[in-house]
């Protein structure tokens, strides 16, 4: 149930809800907020702390024709999982429940630092969203992603990200 615009019968427009006919009963909205950071900030936490996980939301294609970061030199793996299908850029309707699952069976807890990394950080920021809402208490976005933003002859991969860093990967 939605408030309505303004105050009435309890509801207050900020979404907080104080109770009918006088209650002074007051529930706390949770806002979750993700944290962007940058590839060699992420490399340096990936690096210090044993617990932290890189997942790679990109699609299969972009894994084998792109690459994928390697974190074998600090004895990671990364958790390579679509937030979308190719071709058809569905989302994943399973993804919470599939990644879940996966961090699971990795020993990977609920508190851990979690970094989610896409192209360029906009299907990451949203798979962190949805992990933070499942309950995962410390996720990240990966802001320049993989290959960064579109340069001035809209090509990616020469102005930022983690290939433009110089950090480890791969040919899928």
């Amino acid at each position: 149930m939605s408030p309505p615009v303004g105050r009435h019968d309890g509801w207050l427009r900020l979404g907080l809800w104080c109770g009918q006919s006088g209650s002074s009963r007051v529930e706390e909205v949770r806002v979750i907020t993700i944290e962007d950071v940058p590839v060699r900030e992420v490399w340096s936490r990936l690096s210090s702390d044993a617990k932290a996980v890189l997942i790679d939301v990109r699609t299969r294609s972009e894994w084998a024709f792109v690459g994928l970061p390697d974190l074998s030199g600090i004895g990671k793996q990364v958790i390579a999982i679509e937030w979308q299908t190719f071709p058809d850029n569905r989302i994943n309707p399973d993804f919470v429940g599939s990644l879940s699952e996966l961090l699971d069976v990795a020993g990977v807890e609920k508190s851990a630092e979690l970094f989610f990394i896409c192209r360029s950080g906009g299907r990451s920021r949203m798979a962190a969203q949805v992990m933070a809402e499942a309950g995962y208490a410390r996720c990240r976005n990966v802001t320049e992603g993989f290959e960064g933003p579109l340069d001035a002859d809209r090509r990616r991969g020469r102005r930022s990200g983690w290939k433009v860093a110089g950090l480890p990967w791969v040919q899928g």
